[in-house]
């Protein structure tokens, strides 16, 4: 049984495993209004759970963050063949909880999850963010190629303060960790679908590109591509940040979702 807060005040989070055919998700649910799916990128559910907190106390809204499968050590079924299945799985999970303008919101991998998820063209979807995603190829734009980087080195291309980044654990940093690893059994060793930019052409909602000007993995040219490939998107880049600005720089990445109205 769930108790219900006093009036004005907070929901606190919850943590629930969801089934979907096969597969189960691990989720956070901050339930307040409007919904928002947040979508992790490589750095696992860490690197977003404290943007998560932010923005729903900041906006009310309720946010949903799950765990992809297969990260942090959770399961992932055999039919989780690469980032579309994955995408198709949480419009199920949107379908299975009932929700309605939903605006999706991606770092990274994740922000190349919350393209296909657009691409979907669910009735329940009715925004997305793509905060220094991955996933297309443009020309003269290359991807840092992160696949056999340590934790350290991986650190040191997202910041552009890296004193901001997250202190490795005691013990680590000796080889790609295990939700890199995770991160490149959804996207393959390239980390982009050749595919994806003209795919992008088909989708018909407002989609908002956010980029760090520092990203060392994926650079602003690559994000401008990204954002021109989209029909209906808007592009803003945040200065003084890096690839994962939902950490180094919260407040501002907000400020620039409050702008827009998403």
């Amino acid at each position: 049984m769930t108790t219900l807060p006093a009036a004005g005040s907070l929901r606190p989070t919850r943590t629930e495993t969801r089934t979907l055919g096969p597969v189960e998700v691990t989720l956070q649910d901050r339930d307040r209004t409007r919904p928002f799916l947040l979508l992790h990128g490589g750095g696992g559910v860490a690197t977003m759970a404290g943007f998560a907190d932010l923005l729903a106390e900041r906006t009310h809204s309720r946010v949903l963050l799950p765990t992809h499968p297969g990260f942090a050590g959770t399961p992932k079924a055999d039919t989780l063949t690469g980032v579309t299945e994955l995408a198709r799985l949480y419009v199920d999970l949107l379908d299975q909880l009932d929700l309605t303008d939903v605006t999706v919101l991606g770092n990274s991998f994740g922000g190349w999850l919350a393209a296909e998820i657009a691409l979907q063209k669910s009735p329940r979807v009715s925004g997305a963010v793509i905060v220094d995603g991955i996933g297309i190829e443009a020309e003269g734009h290359p991807l840092t190629d992160i696949s056999t980087m340590t934790l350290p080195e991986i650190r040191a291309l997202s910041y552009h303060d890296p004193s901001k980044a997250p202190v490795p654990p005691a013990g680590g940093g000796t080889g790609p960790s295990p939700d890199v690893q995770a991160l490149i059994g959804y996207t393959g060793p390239a980390m982009a679908d050749p595919t994806l930019a003209k795919r992008l052409g088909e989708l018909d909602l407002p989609v908002h590109v956010i980029w760090g000007e520092s990203d060392g993995i994926a650079g602003p040219g690559y994000g401008k591509a990204f954002a021109d490939a989209i029909p209906l998107s808007t592009f803003t880049l945040l200065p003084r940040t890096g690839h994962l600005p939902q950490m180094e720089t919260p407040e501002e990445l907000l400020g620039a979702l409050l702008d827009l109205g998403n």
